[in-house]
């Protein structure tokens, strides 16, 4: 009699078939769509083929394309597929790696030139082909030899580096047609899966992410259930690409950056650095408000103090060295390390406690060039940094009232967002008992306030675990700005102490903590959240006059002097252009206020304002409009001038 085996289902129910039987005959058997929208099968919690035999019983549930699992299985079939049909197209392209990622899936490959966008064309319509070939992936193992033997015979030198850099002695392949990958998988059955996918861009990235490599052709892409799905997102690229901070950038007058100058070095200009100012000046006002002392440390330190602190060990590939009179510096890529010798500078008592350290910290870490992006990712970043000396006992206290302050400014700048709790990660400092203390307590202060969050295990920071807030912009997007991590640790290397009710000295409790995060990503986020179009408060420029003719001018002057009178930041239009071009271009750098002067004005001693919507408001007094306006500049009910 042939085995039989025992599934049980995620509804508590179970039902015995033949060992043997695929997930997807099982799919089938029990009328689960037909099977159809099923793309792999999760075994006792593994991912798995639809077609992989179940030779021993256990619990099993059904992966869909529309969900997490599955649109990853789905992207990452697809971008077999596009390696193949790239492969078919341009003869001699080498494969390197092609993981499905947030959004999509990319591939990247050897070829003597570089892929252009003209090139996505042509491989769409190959992987067309391909699709309707309907070749299922085949899953085979192979031990090491025989892998790098397959490799070396099809001239896929990267293959047979990953094979030799990995320690398994069996490797898994998949195969569709001609096409073979090495692959962990699952796949989707067959290439006719494939519902809705296109191609969405070409780079150029160095192999393993490291410029000492060689550069390889990217090709991204998507790929969704159906062209439902598809379509919106396509919708959501074009909308990103309108939003893209380094376009607007460059057209707003904010900033720019050069190569000549330094890649990952921001240059800002006028407005850019205005826009900058308005926020470290709220920054500063609103920890001040919440009991926060304003420091500053130096950009250098002797070297001692970050192998002492556990950067050099844990962070040296990020840092940059230098020598001064023969003594080596780090440069900081951090701000604690001043923040604790500034609180071991005198004897600390209990009642002193919290003391709260902040620092609009510039700070520089060696980010490879591969993953440089505008304001995103930069080598040299100020963050609005700051470090709480807490006892044990006020730790909670402390973590809620940074979490209310985060919450407060999210919603300032209308952004939604959800928590991560980051766990020990493997390269890290500190006990067992430090590191259970630490998350005990951000994990407390988390589910005592009700505040959902998910656990990303291993990510933690090298010296203690944190709560990473990741907040949403208006597409939808995830950004990570602000974080708290809890530090035990340092306080222990640095022998910071405080003296507490029993005379007896004691270690504090350390928590390091932006709100804004690193002030260059804050405002690349705030440029494609807003489109540009900041709130009146953070504008900066809240308007332009514009006289008709030049006849106007005087009276212009005149209301252009009553607005700086009022601290608004005003500017002029003189030119001697149209009225309509001069209106268009105002609203192109999305100027709040428009204030039109012509022969009306000027008899009437008004103004006539646009705003940059479009929208024309009566003719009014000068004085009648600023006091109107003066409300939208308050912000937690105070004036940002």
């Amino acid at each position: 009699m042939k085995d039989v085996i025992t599934i049980t289902f995620p509804d508590g129910s179970f039902q015995r078939f033949p060992a043997g039987i695929t997930v997807q005959e099982i799919a089938v058997l029990r009328n689960e769509n037909d099977g159809d929208g099923v793309v792999a099968g999760k075994v006792n919690n593994r991912l798995v083929d639809l077609s992989v035999p179940l030779l021993e019983g256990g619990a099993l549930e059904y992966v869909t394309a529309e969900s997490e699992e599955g649109l990853s299985i789905l992207r990452h079939s697809t971008s077999h597929i596009m390696a193949q049909a790239v492969q078919e197209v341009f003869e001699g392209a080498q494969v390197a790696i092609g993981p499905a990622i947030a959004d999509g899936f990319y591939y990247d490959f050897d070829y003597f030139r570089p892929f252009t966008v003209d090139d996505l064309e042509l491989v769409e319509k190959k992987m067309r082909e391909i699709i309707n070939e309907a070749l299922p992936f085949i899953r085979e193992e192979v031990d090491r030899e025989a892998a790098i033997k397959l490799f070396q015979d099809r001239n896929e030198p990267y293959k047979v580096e990953l094979i030799r850099d990995f320690p398994d002695e069996k490797f898994s392949l998949y195969r569709q047609g001609s096409f073979v990958d090495l692959c962990r998988g699952p796949h989707l059955p067959s290439t006719n899966s494939v519902k809705s996918f296109r191609l969405t861009g070409v780079a150029g990235a160095y192999w393993r992410g490291d410029e000492r490599n060689r550069m390889l052709q990217r090709i991204y892409g998507t790929a969704f259930p159906d062209e439902e799905a598809l379509n919106g997102y396509l919708q959501r690229l074009e909308e990103a690409k309108r939003r893209d901070h380094r376009r607007l950038g460059k057209e707003l007058g904010l900033f720019s950056i050069h190569e000549e100058a330094g890649a990952g070095l921001v240059i800002y200009h006028p407005r850019g650095a205005l826009l900058r100012t308005i926020l470290e000046d709220f920054e500063k006002r609103e920890h001040l408000k919440r009991g926060y002392d304003i420091v500053k440390g130096p950009q250098i330190l002797k070297l001692e103090l970050w192998e002492k602190s556990g950067h050099l060990d844990n962070y040296r590939e990020n840092m940059y060295f230098t020598e001064v009179d023969n003594q080596k510096y780090g440069l900081k890529p951090m701000n604690c390390l001043a923040h604790m010798l500034i609180y071991k500078s005198s004897i600390r008592s209990y009642r002193d406690l919290p003391l709260r350290y902040f620092e609009l910290g510039t700070v520089h870490r060696h980010e490879k060039t591969g993953v440089l992006h505008g304001l995103m990712r930069v080598r040299e970043f100020t963050q609005d940094d700051a470090h709480i000396f807490c006892t044990p006992a006020q730790l909670k206290d402390e973590i809620k009232g940074i979490i209310q302050f985060v919450q407060e400014v999210m919603g300032l700048f209308d952004f939604s967002y959800e928590m991560e709790l980051s766990t020990r990660p493997e390269k890290s400092i500190g006990s067992d008992e430090a590191w259970e203390n630490a998350t005990g307590a951000l994990m407390s202060v988390l589910q005592e306030n009700g505040i959902p969050f998910a656990v990303d295990e291993g990510a933690g920071a090298f010296y203690g675990p944190k709560i990473d807030i990741k907040l949403k912009d208006s597409l939808g997007r995830a950004w990570q700005c602000a974080t708290i991590q809890c530090d035990f640790t340092l306080p222990e290397r640095f022998d910071l102490t405080y003296v507490g009710t029993d005379g007896e000295r004691h270690r504090p409790v350390m928590l390091h903590r932006v709100i804004l995060g690193a002030l260059e990503r804050f405002m690349g986020v705030l440029i494609e959240h807003f489109g540009g179009a900041f709130p009146f408060w953070l504008a900066p420029v809240q308007m332009i006059i514009i006289p008709i003719a030049e006849r106007h001018h005087a009276y212009a002057d005149e209301v252009y002097q009553k607005a700086k009178m009022k601290k608004f930041r005003v500017e002029k239009d003189y030119r001697n252009e149209k009225l309509g071009f001069r209106i268009r271009e105002a609203q192109l750098k999305k100027i709040p206020y428009m204030l039109i002067i012509g022969d009306r004005e000027v008899d009437s001693c008004g103004i006539a304002p646009r705003t940059r919507e479009g929208k024309d408001l009566e003719c009014q007094n000068v004085e009648d409009f600023l006091g109107a306006i003066q409300s939208e500049r308050k912000v937690f009910g105070e004036e940002v001038i």
